[in-house]
Parts: structure tokens; C-alpha cells; sequence
């Protein structure tokens, strides 16, 4: 049962590949790489169990909440141009001073 689960998702890495390379938009292509890692977190979940070792599903999880955080960096970026440089900042008001 394994075995054939494992053999959809990489089908479906696949498909999701291609979509990756002839989406239409950069949003559409950012979506397809994080499908991409999404099926590579299943994908690895079950060779963990097919290989009889089921903590790859701690690497697994790892490898999602990365993903997660990967993708909203990623489209931030698009969106801003940075990642959260705050630029210069304007001066602060200065009192004026005593005169001599």
C-alpha cells in the first residue's frame, strides 16, 4: 500500500514539475514550488515507513514548516522588493537648543 502511494506522489512530482516550469505567471510558478515541497514532505513520510523508519516523519515536518516559511518569504519579496529592510529612517526631531 506503501508502495503505491509512493508511486502517486511521484507522479503527481511529476505533473507539479511541469506546471512549475510553464506557469504563466510567477505567482502560479511560486504555488507549483510549493506544492513541490509539500509532495517531497509526503514523499518522504513514506519512505520513512517503507523503510521501517518512521522518524523521517520529524525531518519531514522540519521540512514543511521550512516550506511554509520559504514560500511567504518568497512572495514577499515579489511583492516588496525586500524581505523587511526597514530603510533609512527619518531623523529624529531635535529640541531646539539655549542660545550662549
Amino acid at each position: 500500500m506503501f508502495a503505491a502511494a509512493a508511486l502517486a506522489l511521484l507522479v503527481t512530482l511529476a505533473l507539479v514539475v511541469v506546471r512549475a516550469a510553464l506557469g504563466p505567471t510567477v505567482f502560479d510558478r511560486v504555488q507549483a514550488g510549493n506544492t513541490i515541497g509539500t509532495v517531497a514532505l509526503l514523499l518522504l513520510s513514506v519512505l520513512g515507513f517503507l523503510t521501517g523508519r518512521p522518524e523521517f516523519l520529524d525531518l519531514a515536518l522540519t521540512y514543511g514548516l521550512l516550506n511554509i516559511i520559504g514560500t511567504v518569504a518568497v512572495l514577499k519579496f515579489f511583492r516588496y522588493g525586500d524581505l523587511g529592510d526597514p530603510g533609512e529612517e527619518p531623523e529624529a526631531a531635535q529640541p531646539p537648543r539655549a542660545g550662549p
